[in-house]
């Protein structure tokens, strides 16, 4: 087994986090300024309109008055209400310029608006569709899709699963970073094996219970508060719930082909109610709250287990978590000198422990240790 202890290792298996956009008012700029740009569209029509109807100048300063008071709700201090005034007067003209010449009224600003999906040709004998960053809204017109397996619609707009029903053939679905609120809509595809769902707006682990042969969950960056209404995936092998606001380890005893449990991220204070999870290789526990290293005598087949960014003061608890494993080179050791508190290890049953010059080995590579296996080290 590895134990992974030190700041940076990490368990998550999400895909990679990317900047999308920033927008930063440039050097200078007061407070005040941040929500203007937001204000002057909406500013530049309702002046239009009040010209069409033959409002005079008196109704224009009315508006303009109405402008200044938003603004420095917007702005909360004095100094930027004081500046305001003229600084709003003279852009809410210039935005009214630019609307008299061009003609056109311009999108709020930093909105993405969700492409027709009349435009995108969808091949009906494609088996991998892949729609990444299309600026999807809406879920709709895949029906025509019958031999389809994978399905790809990260990065898009889409705020609801449906109208996937007849997709029967469908293996993999991807909805990773979208603006989905609810896991719905998905009791037709019994075929799925593979779901991410991350970077979305989930508060809630449901609709997935006849998704019995699902070998690999993705949830990742959600608002997950509680792990849930799992129990029939029996074939589950991945489950990945880190950066969520999940506080406990429960209702997880039905998953006993799980291979590899992610957590980091979450609020968890103790490592509980894993015994039924024999065959868990990686348990992936960082940036949680735990004090302390229990509830693993279990978890016979162990290889990784991430525990940095915890409370943790003490290594144990691993008495049946590291022996009968196949270590045979002293380097595996290297793993362990950072745990400058490290008492106890056992290795026994290992390759390593065929060397003759085995326990003096052990005490040069790790000098903290004052037992070995179950013998105590004598000086």
């Amino acid at each position: 087994m590895r134990l992974w202890g030190r700041a940076g290792a990490s368990g998550l298996q999400a895909p990679a986090l990317g900047l999308h956009w920033l927008a930063v008012p440039s050097a200078g700029s007061p407070d005040w300024l941040k929500g203007l740009r937001r204000q002057i569209p909406e500013r530049g029509r309702a002046a239009n309109m009040a010209a069409e109807r033959g409002a005079g100048q008196q109704q224009s300063q009315e508006m303009m008055e109405v402008d200044r008071r938003v603004e420095s709700e917007d702005s909360g201090d004095e100094e930027g209400r004081k500046q305001s005034s003229g600084v709003v007067a003279d852009l809410s003209e210039h935005s009214l310029k630019d609307g008299a010449e061009h003609g056109e009224e311009d999108p709020q600003e930093g909105q993405e608006l969700p492409v027709d999906m009349e435009t995108i040709n969808l091949d009906r004998d494609a088996e991998d569709v892949d729609l990444n960053h299309y600026r999807i809204g809406k879920i709709e017109g895949f029906e025509v899709l019958k031999k389809v397996k994978t399905l790809c619609l990260r990065q898009n707009l889409i705020k609801c699963i449906e109208n996937l029903e007849e997709l029967h053939s469908l293996r993999e679905l991807d909805l990773y970073d979208n603006q989905i609120k609810k896991i719905e809509n998905l009791d037709t595809l019994t075929e799925l094996e593979i779901l991410d769902i991350s970077f979305n707006l989930l508060r809630n682990i449901e609709g997935i219970d006849k998704l019995t042969r699902l070998k690999k969950l993705f949830l990742v960056n959600n608002k997950i508060s509680k792990i849930e209404n799992v129990n029939n995936l029996h074939q589950l092998q991945l489950l990945e719930l880190g950066s969520n606001r999940i506080r406990a380890i429960e209702n997880i005893d039905t998953l006993t082909s799980l291979e590899s449990l992610f957590l980091g991220k979450n609020k968890i204070t103790k490592l509980q109610n894993l015994d039924a999870l024999a065959n868990l290789t990686v348990l992936s526990m960082q940036s949680n709250r735990l004090t302390k290293i229990e509830g693993l005598q279990s978890l016979v087949n162990l290889r990784e287990l991430y525990l940095s960014h915890n409370g943790i003061e003490a290594i144990e608890g691993l008495e049946n978590n590291m022996n009968d494993n196949l270590l045979d080179s002293w380097s595996d050791l290297d793993e362990l000198k950072g745990a400058k508190s490290l008492e106890t290890v056992y290795l026994e049953r290992n390759p390593l422990q065929r060397d003759p010059q085995y326990r003096r080995k052990v005490m040069l590579a790790l000098p903290s240790v004052r037992q070995i296996d179950a013998t105590f080290v004598r000086f």
